[in-house]
């Protein structure tokens, strides 16, 4: 096994991070496969390889596993890196995702001393309904003849000849897909927002560089630039490039866990809500401190540069500038709920937050290794996990949400 070319007959014995199957080769090797199931027996051909590990693309499934069903999405069959977990039966997706999370808690941070007295048995799973239709918010490829779509896995190639399970009713209607006769700027990026009023937008921004999102709408395509959205009884309007969670029913759901898990009573009644967006657990961390004060932080100019009406009853300060920048300038909070991106929060802001001496954290991640790589961190400077949940608010897919709970370990005190 040494050549890019070569084919394996592989058993698969795993998921990993990224939603690869995970097989052994004869020499010992790991061999990551996308499409691959647990369970499975693969024809396998190695496209890269490592001293320690390779990558394969799946040929031929030899032998099925039990886990495995008929792909459930029209554009991930036809190669789109929407919904790579849609060729495996929904029950099982969710164990799936905790055993990732668990292996990356186990890896990343099991030396620090966060996991100290909490079994990785007793993270919460929680599923979000439903399984399709979720989806609220998209961005899509458009390619050289302005047609929309999905791009292909690891790829800016757009995919426009298929629709995806995800979005909910409407939303793509007449934009993308197998008969979608609209045509769009070649090459920019496509917004597509249903919003809680049930008003479909569709904007026009740049492409944006990998990893990188565009906030700035070039083109109006259809509704307004203003979306709406709803959650705790507050009303926020904000730009359809903003953030805001993507499945029907998550941003209620994080709420919820937020209020109630940092519900307490406080010695200090501040919050803070970093990396905040538009403000949208502002009241859930309000209700969690008894409605003493709450400072929202984010960089997105988007979200954060507005005053939202529906928070006007909330004793909030928003903040527009980075987390690592503004973070030493807040007063001292009894709560910290952070947010950060897919890159995570990093050493510098969780430092930050420990030298606050907050009384409780709670963690908002949506990648698990920089989840676990910012617990890790915590562990350091003297936070212990409390309680720990998995939301699959991604169904069909390899990504989902953790929420963790986190306090000082001793007396109250961080190590900082």
């Amino acid at each position: 096994m040494d050549r890019v070319g070569d084919r394996l007959q592989l058993a698969v014995r795993a998921m990993a991070h990224g939603g690869e199957g995970i097989a052994d080769a004869p020499d010992g090797r790991v061999v990551f496969i996308r499409g691959a199931v647990p369970g499975d027996t693969v024809d396998a051909e190695l496209v890269k390889v490592k001293k320690r590990w390779a990558r394969a693309e799946l040929r031929a499934v030899v032998e099925p596993s039990p886990l495995r069903v008929p792909a459930t999405c029209p554009a991930a069959a036809a190669g789109a890196g929407c919904c790579d977990y849609a060729h495996i039966a929904p029950h099982a997706q969710a164990e799936l995702k905790r055993e990732v999370l668990a292996g990356q808690l186990t890896t990343l941070s099991g030396r620090s001393g966060v996991l100290e007295g909490f079994d990785l048995d007793d993270i919460e799973v929680i599923k979000l309904e439903p399984l399709t239709g979720w989806r609220t918010r998209v961005r899509l490829g458009v390619d050289s003849e302005g047609r929309a779509g999905l791009r292909r896995a690891r790829s800016t190639e757009v995919v426009a000849s298929e629709t995806c399970t995800q979005p909910v009713a409407g939303l793509l209607e007449g934009v993308a897909g197998s008969g979608a006769d609209a045509r769009f700027t070649p090459g920019a990026e496509l917004v597509a927002v249903m919003d809680a009023n049930g008003q479909r937008h569709i904007v026009e921004t740049t492409s944006a560089q990998r990893g990188r999102r565009v906030e700035l709408i070039e083109r109006t395509v259809e509704g307004t630039e203003d979306v709406v959205e709803r959650v705790r009884g507050a009303e926020f309007v904000f730009p359809a490039t903003a953030f805001w969670q993507a499945h029907t029913r998550a941003a209620e759901a994080y709420s919820d866990i937020v209020a109630a898990w940092g519900r307490g009573d406080y010695a200090t009644r501040t919050g803070w809500d970093l990396y905040g967006g538009v403000g949208a657990f502002v009241p859930a961390i309000s209700d969690a401190i008894g409605g003493g004060l709450v400072e929202s932080v984010d960089y997105s100019g988007a979200a954060a540069s507005r005053r939202h009406q529906g928070l006007a009853t909330y004793d909030a300060h928003f903040h527009h500038g980075k987390v690592e920048d503004v973070v030493a300038q807040l007063p001292a909070p009894g709560l910290v709920v952070l947010d950060p991106p897919r890159s995570g929060a990093g050493a510098g802001v969780i430092e930050a937050i420990a030298e606050a001496k907050p009384e409780r954290v709670i963690h908002i991640g949506c990648d698990p290794a920089t989840f676990a790589r910012d617990a890790a961190a915590f562990g350091g400077l003297g936070f212990v996990v409390q309680r720990l949940a998995l939301v699959d608010a991604f169904p069909n897919t390899h990504h989902f949400e953790v929420i963790a709970q986190l306090e000082p370990a001793r007396g109250g005190e961080s190590a900082v």
